[in-house]
């Protein structure tokens, strides 16, 4: 069995709504930390620009970007997930893997404080702040992750999937964020394109 035609988007649509419903969750209940960005939270193709991470477009948004994105998509298998499979394919015609892997890349992005006009560096209290707010946003999404992901499927155990390694991005451009990988398995579950049964 293939993939359907929207196994990719539909996932990573997905978990760009638990990923932010997770952040305006964490806004709700910290004080001062900023919520889900109002203006720039997509699904997007390939790396990730870093169009915006300035003030939110209106005054009651959180400013920043979110974006899920596409790394890579290989095959695996049942038992050696997330391995690559590399079993010749073609021998018997239409035979995909028994799970294609797919990686997604999580990126939040927050305004960095800068240099003042004068030149002088930011303060420590700016720098301390902006930390905070980059380590609460860290714990949500990998939280959020954890528990969104197994309820993405409709099966009895719920997704497969590994979390990968965090780091934070930054700063740089007036931008400082992090980027979380998780590589997740997509079960076939459509016919082969010609596939008369």
């Amino acid at each position: 069995m293939a993939l359907t035609d929207y196994s990719i988007h539909d996932l990573t649509e997905a978990v760009l709504g638990c990923v932010c419903a997770a952040l305006e969750s964490t806004a709700a209940t910290v004080d001062g930390q900023p919520g889900c960005p109002s203006c720039r939270a997509c699904v997007v193709p390939g790396q990730v620009a870093w169009d915006s991470c300035d003030d939110p477009c209106g005054n009651e948004a959180s400013g920043g970007q979110l974006t899920v994105s596409v790394a890579r998509i290989y095959p695996s298998s049942e038992l050696g997930f997330p391995a690559e499979d590399r079993t010749v394919q073609g021998v018997r015609g239409c035979m995909p893997p028994g799970v294609t892997a797919l990686e997604l890349v999580v990126t939040l992005l927050r305004c960095a404080p800068t240099f003042t006009e004068q030149g002088c560096p930011p303060s420590c209290e700016d720098l301390s702040e902006t930390a905070r707010a980059l380590h609460v946003d860290m714990v949500t999404v990998y939280n959020a992750l954890l528990c969104c992901l197994p309820g993405t499927e409709q099966r009895r155990r719920g997704r497969r999937f590994v979390m990968g390694a965090q780091r934070t991005v930054g700063p740089e451009g007036g931008c400082v964020g992090l980027e979380q990988r998780v590589t997740v398995a997509l079960p076939g579950c459509a016919p082969c394109p010609g596939d008369a049964s």
